[in-house]
C-alpha cells in the first residue's frame, strides 16, 4: 500500500474586518468579525462548499480579537492560516510579546502533566474510589452519630418543660363537669 502524505499549505492573510462589522450593530460586532475570518478563510483556502466548521481559530487569535470588547474588534489582523487535510488551523501571524509568553506558559504547563499507562490509571482510579466510599461511610456515620445526639439533647429539654401532672390527678379538673 502506497503511504498517503499529510499535505500541509500554509499561507498568510491581511484580513479586512472592519467593512463586515460595520453592517451590524454595535453588539454583535466581535461575533461578526469572528465569522468574518471563517468565512474569508474558506473562500481563499479553498474549503469544500465554504464549510466553515472545517476552520478553527486560534484560542490566542480568539482572545485577541476579543481583547477590546464586543463592541470594538480590531479593524484588520494578519493571521497565518495551516491547511491540514480538510481542516484548517487559524493562528496569530505576528505574535505579540505579552501572548508569547502565555502561550509558553501554557505549553510549559501541558508538557509537565504526564501522561500515565491505562493499566495504572485504573488501579489508581480503583483505589481513589475505595478512599472516596471509605470517607463518606465515616462522614454518614458521624453525621448519624451527631444527629442522634442532637435528639437526645431535644428530647432532655422538652422534658424539663412538660409540667408533671399528679399521681391522682390524670386528667385536668373542670369546674363545668362536677356539677
Amino acid at each position: 500500500m502506497a503511504e498517503e502524505k499529510i499535505q500541509t499549505m500554509e499561507r498568510e492573510y491581511i484580513i479586512p474586518l472592519r467593512k463586515e462589522w460595520r453592517k451590524v450593530a454595535n453588539y454583535k460586532r466581535t461575533g461578526r468579525a469572528i465569522k468574518e475570518i471563517k468565512k474569508y478563510i474558506a473562500k481563499h483556502m479553498k474549503v469544500p462548499d465554504r464549510d466553515t466548521s472545517k476552520i478553527k481559530i486560534d484560542i490566542y487569535l480568539n482572545n485577541e480579537i476579543w481583547f477590546r470588547g464586543r463592541r470594538k474588534p480590531p479593524a484588520k489582523i494578519k493571521v497565518r492560516a495551516i491547511k491540514e487535510k480538510d481542516i484548517i488551523r487559524v493562528e496569530l501571524a505576528e505574535i505579540p510579546e505579552y501572548v508569547k509568553f502565555k502561550k509558553q506558559k501554557d505549553e510549559k504547563f501541558h508538557k509537565s502533566v504526564e501522561v500515565k499507562p491505562k493499566e495504572e490509571k485504573k488501579t489508581e482510579e480503583k483505589k481513589e474510589d475505595e478512599e472516596v466510599k471509605k470517607k463518606a461511610e465515616q462522614e454518614k456515620e458521624q453525621s448519624v452519630a451527631e444527629q442522634h445526639a442532637l435528639e437526645a439533647k431535644q428530647e432532655a429539654r422538652a422534658e424539663k418543660h412538660i409540667p408533671k401532672l399528679d399521681k391522682k390527678k390524670t386528667q385536668p379538673t373542670r369546674m363545668s363537669l362536677k356539677k
